[in-house]
């Protein structure tokens, strides 16, 4: 019988750590290189920006898991497909799924979304209209080994198109504070 290290076989055997403060320019380029000299191999990138100033660095407020390799049933997958297709088509906000639980985000830019039952599903939606950028992770999924959903069908799809006409009408309202600019005149 193999001997088990205890390592999960899907974590990644190579974690590459990089610093990109005041680094957006380099950042596509950097992870072509990385990704063709690991090919093959498990591996992760972890970028760590402390404070790019910038122009054009992107404010990431959200980190958003998407899952891989549902362990769901045919029909739980079925509904997610339709629920993502149809809140993408409506608040054409880049996402494949949002029903991965794992967020990570600032606490400010949490602090400043508005709040309901379900929030989980909008948020980058919400987050991009606020201005901050979205990044995405691919997670793993795992199947449930204990208890039931808590999510089933009709409860989800009433609730689910309600908050969705919610959403877009707070995406569509939010006004953009103008930049104003100090200007002095010379005498």
């Amino acid at each position: 019988m193999p001997q088990s290290n205890g390592q999960d076989p899907n974590s990644p055997a190579i974690s590459v750590v990089v610093p990109v403060r005041n680094e957006a320019g380099n950042i596509a380029p950097l992870v072509a290189e990385i990704a063709a000299a690991l090919q093959g191999r498990a591996f992760e990138i972890v970028y760590v920006d402390d404070g790019s100033q910038e122009a054009g660095a992107p404010r990431l407020g959200l980190i958003a898991g998407q899952r891989v390799g549902r362990k769901s049933t045919g029909f739980k997958r079925l509904q997610s497909r339709i629920a993502n297709g149809v809140r993408s088509a409506v608040l054409k906000d880049g996402t494949r799924d949002t029903g991965c639980g794992l967020k990570a985000f600032r606490r400010d830019v949490f602090l400043g979304l508005p709040y309901f039952d379900g929030l989980h599903r909008f948020l980058p939606a919400l987050v991009r209209r606020d201005g901050f950028g979205v990044g995405y992770v691919d997670v793993v999924d795992r199947p449930r080994r204990h208890g039931t959903s808590n999510y089933g069908f009709f409860d989800r799809l009433w609730i689910g198109i309600l908050d969705l006409a919610g959403v877009w009408w707070l995406v569509r309202r939010k006004r953009r504070v103008p930049q104003a600019e100090e200007v002095t005149l010379a005498g």
